[in-house]
């Protein structure tokens, strides 16, 4: 038998301290957990109504509450803060999110975790999917996007706020987005380094922003004024200021770990025939100037993983019809 090399032991032994982290992880989510990734590839083509405006209702209900019972000095990190716990809050799914996958006036796409581009895949490549299923689909200003998305938004985007206000450099703020999809929210719990959710924690770090800040969104004054020590909101807000397609994990797509990626070559390419009655909703007109938008966040490259690629490598592999198959090659040696 062949001597194991020091490369191989020191592999060796990064899968199993990988193993072991992945695990304590699991049992220490265990109990509060419900999804974790999801799905825009299947039922991609499924019509669903656009929740924007039910969505946009509950935070501006949400802002005109802390708004009206402020009482105190200015202090915009704590009212940020009030905001927070009315949508989101500490719990594993936010109080948005859970609206959003419990009431039936916002409709979602179909699917489950049986019937994902996950469904049928090993433990060792999807980890906690494995065991806790995937998240639905919504649509919002037009896209669609997980419902884990909108915990993105409001959990992690008031982390970057918090980092801003206490003087952080952009550069550290935006690394904690990176941070978490390399271990606990991403590759070390679920094999994924979701792209998506780092442009939605992003997009709400500029909500965040957006209260305060005139022009954080462009050519609109910050939501929150204040007047003789107490707050007021000076316009309304609405997702459709932030929701772009690299929301969306189909056009945005996540960099995975090569046991998941196996699984994702073999399994995509089963959804080219949706692809191929609708290619314009499979891509993004936008990529080029979201790429260069978001270029700061540590995006990581998976064009692999988008529609129009899969399928061109799908039929590259695919001979034409009643084309012969070639000889197989002689060996060198052989008399036949």
């Amino acid at each position: 038998m062949a001597p194991v090399t020091r490369r191989a032991r020191t592999a060796s032994r990064w899968r199993a301290v990988r193993t072991l982290l992945c695990v304590a992880a699991l049992g220490g989510l265990a109990s509060a957990v419900a999804a974790y990734e999801t799905d825009q590839y299947s039922n991609r083509l499924v019509p669903i109504r656009d929740s924007l405006a039910p969505l946009d209702a509950m935070v501006n209900e949400a802002l005109a509450k802390v708004v009206e019972e402020w009482h105190g000095p200015r202090d915009d990190y704590r009212l940020a803060r009030k905001i927070y716990w009315i949508l989101g809050g500490l719990y594993w799914v936010d109080h948005i999110e859970r609206r959003a996958m419990t009431d039936p006036a916002i409709e979602k796409l179909p699917q489950e975790g049986r019937h994902s581009v996950y469904a049928g895949a090993p433990f060792t490549a999807t980890r906690v999917n494995f065991l806790f299923g995937i998240g639905r689909t919504l649509k919002l200003s037009g896209v669609l996007i997980g419902t884990d998305k909108l915990g993105h938004f409001f959990s992690q985007g008031v982390k970057y706020y918090g980092s801003h206000t206490r003087g952080e450099s952009e550069q550290s703020v935006l690394g904690r987005g990176r941070f978490n999809e390399r271990w606990l929210f991403g590759e070390l719990t679920t094999s994924v380094y979701s792209n998506a959710d780092l442009v939605a924690n992003y997009e709400g770090y500029r909500f965040y922003r957006s209260l305060f800040e005139d022009g954080t969104v462009p050519g609109k004054p910050a939501i929150v004024g204040w007047r003789k020590g107490g707050p007021f909101l000076q316009r309304r807000f609405t997702f459709a200021d932030h929701v772009n397609d690299y929301w969306d994990e189909a056009l945005n797509p996540s960099y995975v770990e090569r046991s998941l990626q196996r699984w994702f070559d073999r399994r995509l390419p089963e959804l080219c025939e949706d692809f191929r009655k609708m290619p314009q909703s499979w891509v993004s007109a936008e990529s080029a100037l979201l790429d260069e938008e978001y270029s700061a966040l540590g995006i990581k490259p998976a064009s692999q993983n988008r529609m129009d690629a899969v399928c061109r490598r799908s039929e590259a592999s695919v001979p034409p019809a009643g084309a012969t198959p070639a000889a197989p090659a002689r060996r060198r040696g052989s008399r036949r």
